[in-house]
C-alpha cells in the first residue's frame, strides 16, 4: 500500500529543489537524506523526514533517487529492495550502459523502474523552464506522469530503452563540457593579448549564437549522409586552428585541447574528406582509427 506521493532520496542541490517544487506543487513528501540536517528546510515546509533509506521508500507511489552517480543510488537501494511499492524514477547522472544494468537489476527484483535525465539547472525545477527526459517502460511513465509533473517544464518520455534519457544526457553534457573549456581557453587567449573581457564578450556572443544552425545542419547532413561543404570545409578548420594553436602557443597558453581537435581533422583530411562540412568529423569519430 503506497501512501506518499514521492519519496526523494539525495539533497544535494538538485534533490532539494526537486522535494521543494513536489511540495509547491502539493504532492505529499518524503525526504532522506545521509546528513538529515539538510532536509530542515524541507521539513518546514511540509516535508517528512524519514529515518531510512527503506522507510523513504516504503509507502511512496514514487520514489525519486538524486545521488552522485548509480553506484551511490544501487548502494543506496538494494538494501532496501523488498521495501519498494511503487515505482524507482533515478535522475542521478551516468553512462547509458549504467542505466540499462540498473533497469536490469530493478526487474530482476520486481522494482518498477524508471530512468530519467534533468537537462536544466536546480533552479528551474518546478518552473516553465525545466527540462526532464524519461526512459523506460511506457505503462510506468503513463502511470506517473501526473506525479512528475510536479518538477515542472517539459517532460518528454524518450521510449523503452531505459538507457535512453542517459545516453541524451551524456551527449548534451559532451556539448557543454566543450563549449564551456573552449570559451575558457578563448578568453585566456583573448586576456593574453590584452583584450578586456567584455570587449572580447561582445564578440563571442556572435559565435556561440552560430551553434543552433550548425546542429540543425549536422543532423540534416548525417542523416542524409552527405556532407556539402556551402559554408566552410575541414581542410579550411585545420588551417585556422593550426594558427590559433601557434597563437596560444606563443603566449603561453596550453594548446593541447586544440592540438586534439587538430589531429581530429588532420585524420579527415587525410581520409580524402578535406573538403567536406565539418558534420563529417561525427561520423569520422564514430568510425575505428586507422
Amino acid at each position: 500500500m503506497t501512501d506518499t506521493d514521492i519519496a526523494i532520496l539525495g539533497l544535494g542541490p538538485m534533490g532539494r529543489a526537486l522535494a521543494a517544487a513536489a511540495l509547491a506543487a502539493g504532492r505529499s513528501t518524503v525526504v532522506w537524506n545521509r546528513t538529515p540536517q539538510r532536509a530542515a528546510p524541507l521539513v518546514e515546509q511540509g516535508a517528512v523526514l524519514a529515518p531510512s533509506a527503506g522507510d523513504a521508500v516504503a509507502g511512496a507511489r514514487v520514489t525519486v533517487a538524486c545521488l552522485l552517480d548509480y553506484s551511490a543510488v544501487r548502494a543506496c537501494v538494494a538494501p532496501v529492495r523488498d521495501r519498494f511499492g511503487g515505482t524507482l524514477v533515478n535522475l542521478s547522472s551516468g553512462p547509458a550502459a549504467q542505466a540499462r544494468a540498473m533497469a536490469d537489476w530493478a526487474g530482476q527484483h520486481g522494482i518498477d523502474y524508471l530512468d530519467g535525465a534533468i537537462l536544466t539547472p536546480a533552479p528551474t525545477i518546478g518552473t516553465p523552464a525545466a527540462t526532464v527526459l524519461y526512459s523506460g517502460a511506457r505503462r510506468s511513465y503513463e502511470r506517473n506522469r501526473r506525479t512528475l509533473e510536479a518538477f515542472g517544464g517539459t517532460g518528454v518520455h524518450l521510449g523503452e530503452d531505459a538507457g535512453a534519457a542517459a545516453a541524451y544526457e551524456m551527449a548534451l553534457l559532451d556539448v557543454f563540457a566543450m563549449s564551456v573549456g573552449g570559451l575558457a581557453h578563448a578568453f585566456a587567449l583573448a586576456m593574453a593579448e590584452g583584450i578586456e573581457p567584455a570587449a572580447f564578450a561582445r564578440f563571442a556572443r556572435g559565435i556561440g549564437a552560430m551553434l543552433p544552425g550548425m546542429a540543425d545542419r549536422f543532423a540534416d547532413q548525417l542523416t542524409e549522409g552527405r556532407f556539402p561543404a556551402d559554408i566552410s570545409s575541414i581542410a579550411s578548420a585545420g588551417s585556422a586552428m593550426a594558427h590559433v594553436a601557434d597563437a596560444a602557443t606563443a603566449r603561453g597558453i596550453d594548446a593541447a585541447p586544440l592540438r586534439a581537435v587538430q589531429r581530429i581533422v588532420d585524420r579527415a583530411v587525410a581520409a580524402g574528406h578535406g573538403g567536406d562540412s565539418y558534420a563529417r568529423l561525427a561520423q569520422l569519430l564514430g568510425e575505428p582509427a586507422a
